[in-house]
């Protein structure tokens, strides 16, 4: 796990230049063939981790339920993101995977509930599992946000 958390905050970091690059109003913005936009992007990339390594281990999330509800799977924009909820996300960026780090590393993670991933059909049984997933999932969507920012620019 050492690798993985070594690049989490490497590849969160590329979220965090996106949204300091890219205009508020470019951020909602959801083109043509797509369903979602650049914000609801890296909102469900840290609800997704969160419940995969958190909720599954049956612990508290460091997120609202407003927020799980916003970003989960098979959720979608309801509502342009406003400044405030700009600034939750960019903060939460890095405070929730120092926290997964941090109580990866002091082992509270101790029992965890089976679920199987829709994109993979793969089947987590611990934190572990979860954790590899949570990164794939991350480089899946870094995919989609650069795909969603080609087809602002255009």
């Amino acid at each position: 796990m050492k690798f993985i958390f070594e690049v989490f905050p490497n590849t969160r970091n590329s979220l965090k230049n996106i949204l300091e690059k890219t205009s508020l109003e470019d951020l909602n913005k959801i083109p043509e063939t797509f369903n979602n936009n650049i914000i609801w992007n890296i909102g469900h990339i840290i609800v997704t981790e969160q419940l995969l390594v958190y909720k599954l281990s049956g612990l508290p999330t460091m997120l609202s339920d407003d927020m799980i509800n916003k970003y989960r799977k098979d959720s979608k924009p309801e509502a342009p993101v406003t400044q405030e909820d700009l600034n939750e996300i960019k903060q939460l960026l890095f405070s929730t995977i120092e926290k997964t780090e941090a109580d990866y590393k002091n082992g509270i993670f101790k029992t965890y509930n089976e679920y199987t991933v829709s994109t993979t059909g793969n089947t987590l049984t611990n934190v572990d599992d979860a954790l590899q997933f949570v990164f794939f999932h991350e480089g899946m969507h870094m995919g989609y946000i650069l795909a969603l920012l080609k087809a602002i620019k255009m």
